[in-house]
């Protein structure tokens, strides 16, 4: 395969590749998908102002996140059903992420168990888990990720009702995926997909929910666990699991600066500023128009990432610049993934590495630790 010169061609070589319904499961957000495109357009608001006599003739991309030195300000970000995209999809993406420097996050909705990742993954990984009703249960999740040595523990906030994704439900694509004649013939339209993935696909499950006894079938499950999620859920249970996980804690899902403050408070260790990629709440703020609030709102106490929309390595320079530790790839990673499984993971770090490297080099910024801040931005609008 050629490489791909920008995420936007690899994002045409997974339609290519996808049946439609698999495509739009990763392309698509909630309603008008509002919030998916402002996640895009919101890096336009920011343009750099390059300082090349500045002097950069070798730069630095690496960067210090919680205790760990990544080669990359690159993050895998935790995507569900990974497994459907390519055989074996969260154990390719890791591989790929570890041979690049940097974390994978596995979802709590990935196809293998973070068992299966822990035996044949020795990178960097951190889990995300959810506040369900059955507390217990999140608890046992927490103690399985602590006993396979994931370095971090991902909350996620913003999961608690499942968004309203109209592509799906025109597709009749559902999680788990439904196998009927109406969505057969959508496989097998795309035959280098289907002969892929055509012994995966019978035992295609949640990984990280099988127990004994429990049903193992993908349908089953997954009607168990969206009545798992809990809307109740409050900050007494992020200090409870502050409490039961005794590494670094994470916070997903976070918009609104007094979320934030309030969970520097109780002892979070990062935050991630994220609308779930626009897949849950339509109209919600775009991640990058969130971050300036949420870092004014915290300071240095707890480290800031960013979801949501980078697409170009001058975009993660804009949010690097603005405050925030490094961004996570949502979209892009199982676009790359559908491309070229772990080839095409790494191609893809590759590509936005080599971008970032290029537009540090323009702007005269010769490490990511240095980076002068806002200095090397000038809004395009004012941002709300």
């Amino acid at each position: 395969m050629t490489q791909a010169q920008s995420i936007a061609e690899f994002r045409r070589r997974a339609q290519a590749r996808l049946p439609r319904p698999v495509f739009d499961f990763a392309d698509g957000g909630a309603e008008d998908e509002g919030t998916l495109r402002a996640n895009e357009r919101a890096f336009e608001s920011w343009q750099l102002l390059p300082q090349p006599l500045r002097g950069a003739a070798t730069r630095d991309l690496s960067v210090e996140l919680l205790g760990q030195r990544l080669a990359v300000p690159f993050l895998i970000g935790p995507t569900g059903l990974a497994g459907l995209f390519w055989p074996q999809g969260e154990v390719a993406s890791a591989r790929a992420a570890h041979r690049m420097g940097t974390v994978y996050c596995l979802s709590h909705g990935s196809v293998c168990s973070m068992e299966t990742l822990a035996q044949s993954h020795a990178g960097l990984r951190w889990m995300q888990v959810f506040i369900y009703k059955d507390r217990g249960f999140t608890r046992e999740l927490a103690e399985r990720a602590r006993e396979c040595r994931f370095a971090a523990l991902i909350l996620t906030i913003d999961n608690q009702l499942l968004g309203k994704r109209e592509r799906d439900l025109a597709n009749g694509f559902a999680i788990p995926p439904r196998f009927g004649l109406r969505e057969f013939a959508h496989y097998v339209s795309k035959p280098r997909w289907w002969w892929s993935m055509r012994r995966e696909l019978p035992r295609l499950s949640f990984g990280n929910y099988l127990r004994e006894g429990s049903p193992a079938s993908v349908a089953n499950l997954a009607g168990k666990m969206a009545g798992m999620l809990d809307p109740a859920m409050h900050w007494d249970d992020v200090a409870w699991l502050r409490t039961l996980w005794p590494g670094p804690l994470l916070l997903k899902g976070v918009l609104h600066p007094a979320e934030a403050a309030q969970a520097a408070r109780i002892g979070v260790d990062a935050l991630i500023v994220s609308n779930h990629g626009g897949r849950q709440l339509d109209g919600a703020i775009a991640s990058l128009d969130a971050l300036p609030a949420v870092l004014d709102a915290v300071g240095t106490s707890v480290a800031v990432l960013l979801d949501g929309g980078v697409r170009r390595g001058s975009h993660a320079l804009k949010a690097l610049a603005l405050g925030a530790r490094a961004v996570l790839l949502g979209r892009p990673h199982l676009w790359a993934l559908a491309s070229d499984g772990e080839a095409g993971v790494y191609a893809m770090l590759e590509l936005l590495r080599q971008e970032l490297d290029r537009a540090m080099g323009l702007c005269g910024i010769s490490s990511l630790g240095a980076l002068p801040g806002a200095a090397v931005l000038a809004p395009t609008r004012a941002v709300r």
